[in-house]
């Protein structure tokens, strides 16, 4: 047992021996392990930290840069390191970690330099990760170990980053000891340069992107500058200059135009005043003191690198401050128009994209300037029509007076020409006359005004067209050598430079002009002379329409005065005509009446007087008591009845009487007549006729006859017919209304006469009953009367409106209030036109 035991234990003790080897064992693979996925992670770290550095600067790559250099150096252990990059020819240091102040001032001293000077370019630019383990080794270039020694390094690895296959830089790790880098160093150096091509890239395509952008946004406003700005080209010239200086990066931006043998500044950017105002001064430049013009004559964009170079663009680079120059012309149809030249501070070529967003902004310059030239050429010829068209409105609208047409004309023209002051004269009498002017200055119309009428042999120049038929022009009075010095001075008082005549034409002679004058030199371009052209064919059409419509109308009113007269005298001698016949009738009636009636009044006086003669005789007889009360009572009858027909028969003589009085001929003349011995006869007349027809009727008569009333050409016993009808009718209305209201009534009608220049006024009023309104809207009528039935024929105020209106062409109207006045109001032309046309 003890054996076994023993063996047992020394069994157990290997065992043991072996399970703690192989703890030991155990213990030293963790801890490598350990380490290794130590430095993974801190691998990964680093690589994370970079992509969240790439993420945080997408447009720029410095960062980048300097977060590589700043792991490379940690992760490797090393001295130091360099990220370099490769910009167009040259090698630009981009990164570094510090080592000295001398070391690191010496290090950015030797950049950028041409890769073609750096030895170590040739070794990576294959793709191919090259070190130096050594750098004093005899296979290391000499520039490498100077700038070795400079920094204080002994190793170093370079890794080239590759774009595509081509090399755009490289990443260089430096060790303070020589000896070989790990190949997972060279791994994770090579994991750096993949990450900064990343960065490289990702920046060259955010800032294509962003160029690319902002030339968008440029075009985009340069295109709504064009659009808010159709009429004016300037606002486009500004934002071209403004946002090619801009995206070009350059110092100044300058656009020119081309214009009568020059170059023309149209806009820049600026930069100082003094540099501003020496850009200005330079300008306008005739073409054969402006290099720039041949330079880009064919239409092609050029530069010059280095204006120190260029003596002719020396001067004004210095004065501006710059040292190169980019030209774009701006062609259009194959024309050079123009040119945009950008300037920078810096010597060098510009690169060729930036040629072509100059050209880019050239064409847009020149898109702008034909967009522009469109509109105002549209914009212009619609004025013109519009001008045209107004003037022909005014001419239909005022086809007797030709002044608005003048006065539209002149400020038509002075608008349309730029002009000052616009002027149209007439001729008359071989006179010039001023017949419209636009407005101005106080001064400039006192010279205007007082230079007219004048005659068309003077030395003005609207007489000397006016003479000759023939335009004339002034470009510069002031310049031009055949001037006269009084034209000058005439000039200088009105305020112009230039000025343009035209005649107005009828059949080649000139009836008159029409001037524009302009206080700024210079040629009158030909569609403004043919504007000017037709305004004066205009005016010739608006003289003649404006004197064959006054002769027409004036024919025509001669014509209808003449028919209208013709129809009144017809209408009066008919009317004249028809009053006779009823005066003849009314005559022949009343001495028809007038023979019985007087027999029947004889009659009557001589019967009363027999029954007088009977009753005497009755007396002295011996009758019964009975018989002789009833021969008493038979003869007081009769003798009372007799009594009655000799006051009726009598009555009646007296209105045959009248019958015969109104309807007697008399001269039957039309004559002047005394209009106030006209009317004092009628109311006389008329008043003698009532007391004879009513004893008892009474009525206070008032005349008011007006000294200048004078005389009217009327036919008298008309005039006097109507008359005593409308005063009989006024005593009618009284003793109506006296009737009505008692003593208290005071009939009152009165006879008023009025001079009224051509015209004579008869006015008849009366304070009787007045007039229903219904009455007044017929009264006029034939057969209507104002009178109980019985009392009137309707007749009088019929008659009386044909003698006034239509044997006499006067008028007769009627004011009324009923219960209180009529008052008739006759209005007489002194002068008919009946004696005229009579015969």
């Amino acid at each position: 047992m003890t054996a076994l035991s023993q063996d047992m234990a020394a069994e157990l003790r290997c065992r043991i021996d072996e399970l703690e080897r192989q703890l030991q064992s155990g213990a030293a693979e963790n801890a490598r392990l350990q380490s290794e996925l130590a430095i993974a992670r801190d691998h990964q770290s680093a690589s994370a930290a970079i992509l969240r550095t790439i993420a945080a600067s997408p447009s720029d790559a410095r960062p980048v840069f300097e977060a590589i250099a700043s792991s490379s150096k940690r992760l490797l252990d090393a001295f130091s390191a360099t990220v370099l990059q490769f910009i167009g020819d040259e090698l630009h240091l981009v990164a570094y970690t510090p080592v000295s102040l001398e070391a690191d001032e010496a290090l950015k001293s030797s950049f950028p330099r041409q890769i073609a000077d750096f030895p170590t370019f040739a070794l990576v630019r294959g793709g191919k990760t090259v070190q130096f383990p050594d750098s004093e080794a005899d296979d290391v270039p000499e520039l490498n170990k100077e700038l070795a020694r400079l920094r204080g390094f002994r190793s170093v690895l370079f890794t080239p980053l590759m774009n595509r296959g081509t090399p755009v830089g490289m990443i260089s790790v430096t060790r303070a000891e020589p000896g070989a880098f790990a190949a997972d160093h060279v791994q994770l150096l090579q994991t750096f340069a993949d990450q900064a091509v990343i960065a490289i890239e990702n920046a060259r395509l955010f800032d294509g992107t962003r160029e690319a952008l902002e030339r968008q946004t440029a075009t985009a406003d340069i295109l709504n500058v064009m659009a808010s700005s159709p009429s004016d080209v300037q606002p486009v010239f500004d934002a071209i200059a403004t946002n090619a200086n801009r995206l070009l990066g350059g110092f100044s931006t300058a656009v020119l135009r081309y214009a009568g043998g020059a170059a023309h500044l149209a806009a820049f950017t600026p930069t100082d005043p003094a540099g501003d105002r020496a850009l200005q001064a330079a300008f306008p430049v005739p073409f054969a003191q402006f290099p720039p013009y041949q330079l880009v004559a064919d239409g092609t964009a050029a530069q010059l690198p280095d204006t120190e170079l260029e003596p002719a663009a020396r001067d004004i680079a210095r004065a501006r401050g710059y040292r190169s120059m980019l030209f774009a012309p701006l062609v259009s149809e194959g024309q050079v128009i123009g040119i945009i030249i950008a300037t920078r501070r810096a010597t060098g070529a510009f690169g060729e994209h930036q040629v072509r967003l100059l050209q880019t902004f050239a064409d847009q310059a020149v898109i702008a300037i034909k967009n522009v030239g469109l509109f105002n050429a549209t914009r212009e010829a619609l004025e013109r029509q519009t001008a045209t068209a107004e003037i022909l409105n005014v001419i239909a609208s005022s086809p007797t007076d030709v002044q608005p047409v003048f006065d539209a004309i002149a400020e038509s023209a002075r608008r349309l020409l730029r002009g000052q002051t616009g002027l149209v004269t007439r001729v008359v009498d071989g006179m010039l006359h001023l017949a419209a002017r636009t407005a101005g200055s106080e001064a400039g119309h006192r010279e205007i005004e007082n230079s007219f009428p004048t005659p068309i042999t003077s030395s003005g120049i609207h007489s000397r067209v006016a003479l000759s038929s023939t335009i004339a022009v002034r470009t510069d009075i002031e310049t031009e050598p055949d001037v006269s010095q009084a034209v000058k001075d005439m000039a200088r008082a009105r305020g112009y430079r230039s000025i343009i005549v035209v005649p107005m034409l009828r059949e080649g002679i000139a009836i008159g002009t029409i001037g524009v004058s302009r206080a700024e030199p210079g040629a009158f371009a030909d569609n403004q002379i043919a504007l000017l052209r037709t305004f004066a064919d205009q005016a010739v059409i608006a003289i003649e329409n404006t004197r064959l419509f006054n002769e027409v109308q004036t024919r025509t009113l001669e014509l209808v005065k003449s028919l209208d007269d013709l129809r009144a005298a017809q209408d009066r001698l008919i009317q004249t005509e028809k009053l006779a016949s009823l005066g003849q009738l009314t005559a022949g009636i009343a001495h028809e009446i007038k023979n019985p009636l007087n027999f029947v009044n004889n009659f009557a006086t001589l019967s009363a007087e027999l029954t007088g003669e009977l009753t005497d005789l009755l007396a002295s007889a011996a009758l019964p008591d009975n018989i002789r009360g009833e021969v008493e009572e038979l003869s007081g009858l009769l003798k009372d009845n007799l009594q009655k027909i000799v006051q009726h028969g009598q009555r009646a003589d007296s209105i045959v009487k009248n019958m015969l009085l109104h309807s007697r001929e008399g001269s039957g003349e039309h004559q002047p007549t005394d209009v106030n011995a006209l009317v004092e006869e009628s109311l006389n007349l008329a008043y003698h006729g009532a007391r004879a027809e009513k004893p008892q009727f009474n009525v206070t008569l008032r005349r008011e006859l007006d000294p200048d009333a004078g005389t009217v050409e009327v036919f008298p016993q008309e005039i006097t017919r109507v008359l005593l009808n409308l005063i009989s009718n006024g005593f009618y209305a009284v003793a109506k209304r006296g009737s009505e209201i008692g003593s208290e009534f005071e009939p009152a009608l009165s006879a008023s006469t009025h001079s009224r220049g051509e015209y004579v006024e008869i006015r008849i009023r009366d304070n009787g009953a007045g007039i229903r309104p219904e009455v007044k809207e017929k009264m006029f009528n034939p057969f209507f009367t104002t009178k109980p039935p019985g009392e009137g024929t309707g007749l009088g105020l019929s008659m009386s409106h044909d003698i006034i209106v239509k044997q006499h062409g006067g008028t007769i109207n009627v004011e009324t209030a009923p219960g209180e006045f009529t008052e008739f109001t006759i209005l007489l032309p002194r002068r008919s036109s009946f004696s005229d046309h009579r015969g």
